[in-house]
């Protein structure tokens, strides 16, 4: 339409500058698993390793990807500081960044690195396929393993919900936000070089969130009255 408009204006036909004005769609609700869900999830994994996949991607909002390319040295301690644990991950345009774990996370990481990743594996990355290749080797675990494991646990859980890898980024972000945490800090985590992401994805978070977090705003002014 706007082609069509720029036309006639060379033609003369019209004036200058107008535009067709773009019609803006109804946003959908966004569906999100809940952290009990999340849980439900963990318990019902077959594996230590399908268990860690679930709870890395619910506690950090990782992508699919990000997670794949993980190695057994992407599991870190920040040097000189007790306590604060990070995995390094490779987003998109190969830019490494850091994201905040917890440290029981951090230590069932380091167990599964040292006693859980299969013996005999060619890689180093983090995440090995349970089956050996058709050649006999041990292959870093594929994007539709994944998938697969999620969906399938997810109907294990009993959740009704499409699950897929992609929904536990969506919870998380959603958790976090609910619980307060910076959208600036929650975009660094995600891997997001702007807010605008997390503007137009995360706006199904209704007027009781933000009541919720004006009152943790003003929640001593409160108790004092």
């Amino acid at each position: 339409m706007n082609s069509l408009l720029a036309w006639a204006e060379q033609e003369g036909e019209l004036g200058a500058g107008l535009k067709a004005a773009t019609p803006k769609l109804p946003k959908k609700q966004l569906v999100v698993l809940e952290r009990e869900e999340i849980q439900a999830m963990e318990d019902a994994a077959k594996t230590e390793r399908d268990k860690l996949i679930i709870r890395v991607l619910g506690d950090t909002g990782v992508r699919l990807d990000e997670l794949l390319t993980m190695r057994t040295g992407s599991v870190l301690e920040q040097p000189g500081v007790m306590g604060r644990y990070y995995l390094r991950v490779k987003g998109k345009g190969s830019k490494e960044r850091d994201v905040p774990i917890m440290p029981a996370l951090f230590r069932r990481l380091q167990r599964y690195i040292a006693k859980g990743r299969p013996s005999g594996a060619d890689t180093d990355r983090l995440w090995i396929a349970h089956r050996r290749s058709r050649n006999g080797s041990l292959e870093p675990l594929a994007s539709s393993g994944v998938q697969q494991m999620i969906r399938l646990t997810a109907k294990e859980a009993g959740i009704k919900k499409r699950t897929h890898p992609h929904l536990l980024r969506h919870s998380y972000a959603t958790w976090a936000l609910r619980q307060g945490m910076n959208p600036i800090q929650l975009a660094d985590i995600l891997g997001h070089n702007s807010l605008t992401m997390i503007q137009e994805v995360y706006a199904h978070l209704t007027p009781v969130d933000a009541y919720d977090a004006q009152a943790r705003i003003f929640e001593d002014e409160l108790r004092d009255k």
